[in-house]
């Protein structure tokens, strides 16, 4: 059986279908880029839960986390295993996620794809403010300095060179009309030479033609050009797996869950009876007997007037008188 993790609320809801589909027997949840799951909240902790197979039940353990996991109307004891339901809810810091396990479909998530889902939210959170937050690359040294694209389409091959109808038109004498090719893939981009007479560079190395990872930092020089690509999304990613844990307030808490239509406030998983008294109307009016001992009522003796006992022992004491009477009148 697969099992679904689908983002329902928190600031960084991400637009669309925001899930991964696991077929593994652990799955880490949290903001570290180690996890399976990678919310990037700084309410997540780095390691913040896991979900464990157990035969053909999940099991879900809190990892000792700042702000705790909620599942359903429950805060979990850390380390204390609780199972999953198809259709449960599960809150890790501010990110409600939902639940469901069913037979595998499709390709289970790479880390590739939890990555890719983590720039999402990132990439939203810097859009509703108003920051960039697609990947661009810029022109920093040359005669086109300051000259930027925006990569907005994945798979798209976007081209630099010195021809007018290329992406990035540079007028450089020593770049050929199409020298290199750029694509956004998911949440890497890549380069590749097209095949240019000089030749272009990634960190002083030589650019082959088949697809090579660039990343934030290294330097593409084409002719007397230096480019640089800056990605927004995946500096402020990885500025906040970085950062230390960030405590929620009660009224936090209290707020995310009533939030949640489907889902009462959480309660501890170890909270201990309620010490109110019942009404008073609850409390039986007699007290139950003690457990294995039998209540005898002794039968009262009337007020007045004699018992039988009684008149036994008058008639026994009267026989006694005559008898001791007879015998003394014999023995004369």
């Amino acid at each position: 059986m697969a099992l679904t993790l689908t983002v329902l609320s928190g600031k960084n809801k991400a637009s669309g279908a925001a899930a991964l589909t696991f077929d593994a027997p652990r799955i880490v949840i949290g903001r570290g880029d180690g996890c399976e799951m990678r919310l990037p909240d700084p309410s997540v902790s780095a390691r913040h839960a896991s979900i464990r197979a157990r035969g053909a039940e999940y099991l879900l353990i809190d990892e000792n986390s700042r702000n705790g996991t909620v599942l359903g109307k429950v805060l979990l004891t850390p380390h204390s295993p609780r199972v999953l339901r198809s259709g449960d809810r599960i809150r890790i810091g501010r990110i409600w996620l939902e639940v469901r396990v069913g037979p595998a479909m499709g390709t289970p998530a790479s880390p590739a794809a939890a990555r890719a889902l983590a720039l999402s939210f990132v990439a939203e959170q810097l859009a509703e403010r108003g920051e960039p937050h697609q990947p661009l690359i810029r022109v920093v040294e040359g005669p086109d300095a300051g000259k930027t694209l925006t990569l907005e389409e994945p798979g798209r091959l976007y081209v630099i060179g010195r021809a007018a109808e290329t992406h990035l038109a540079l007028d450089d004498a020593d770049v050929s009309r199409r020298h290199v090719g750029v694509t956004l893939k998911a949440d890497r981009v890549v380069l590749q030479d097209l095949g240019s007479k000089a030749g272009a560079l990634l960190d002083g190395a030589r650019l082959a033609t088949t697809e090579t990872l660039w990343k934030p930092g290294q330097a593409l020089q084409l002719g007397r050009s230096v480019i640089a690509l800056i990605h927004p999304a995946a500096e402020a990613l990885s500025e906040i797996e970085r950062g230390p844990d960030e405590g929620m307030s009660p009224e936090e808490r209290a707020a995310l869950d009533d939030g949640d239509p489907t889902t009462p406030p959480p309660e501890s998983a170890e909270s201990e009876p309620s010490a109110t008294p019942p009404p008073v109307d609850d409390f039986p009016e007699t007290p139950p007997p003690p457990v294995g001992k039998a209540i005898v009522e002794k039968k009262k003796k009337p007020a007045g007037g004699w018992g039988i006992t009684d008149a036994a022992v008058v008639l026994l004491a009267l026989g006694v008188l005559v008898l001791s009477a007879a015998g003394w009148w014999l023995l004369r």
